[in-house]
């Protein structure tokens, strides 16, 4: 073998395989920055949907859902929203809360790209059994 026809072999290999490199470790940092958004934003539905459930009413339940998922996220995301259920809002009843953050994808992967991206959990808390609701009303026990 002739050492003139391998010649330059080593730069082509690494003018493929270093932006391969590149790219690998973007999508891990994407990846992980991404997980760490969800597991925020999951931790951040569990609070709130908790909040709620320690309310009286489910006026309160929705004020108080929507103060922690901001309590929680407001520093992390663009935007903040929090749709609560207070459809069974009642003794043995639960309350669900769904919080969405808008991220930038700007500083997920440490690189400059435009854009957003919606992460989304959803938490449900159950109200105590031994406990009274406003009404209106004293309930009979």
């Amino acid at each position: 073998m002739n050492r003139r026809e391998d010649r330059g072999g080593v730069s082509v290999e690494m003018a493929i395989a270093v932006p391969m490199v590149v790219l690998m470790l973007f999508l891990l940092i994407g990846g992980f920055n991404y997980s760490r958004g969800q597991i925020a934003v999951s931790s951040a539905a569990g609070s709130a949907a908790r909040a709620a459930s320690l309310q009286r009413s489910p006026a309160g339940a929705q004020a108080a859902a929507i103060a922690s998922a901001h309590a929680n996220l407001d520093s992390r995301c663009a935007r903040v929203t929090a749709a609560v259920n207070t459809g069974s809002f009642q003794r043995g009843g639960q309350v669900a809360v769904t919080v969405t953050c808008t991220v930038s994808t700007r500083g997920l992967t440490g690189v400059g790209l435009g854009g957003s991206l919606d992460i989304t959990a959803s938490a449900t808390s159950p109200l105590d059994v031994y406990r009274g609701v406003a009404l209106g009303h004293r309930e009979d026990r």
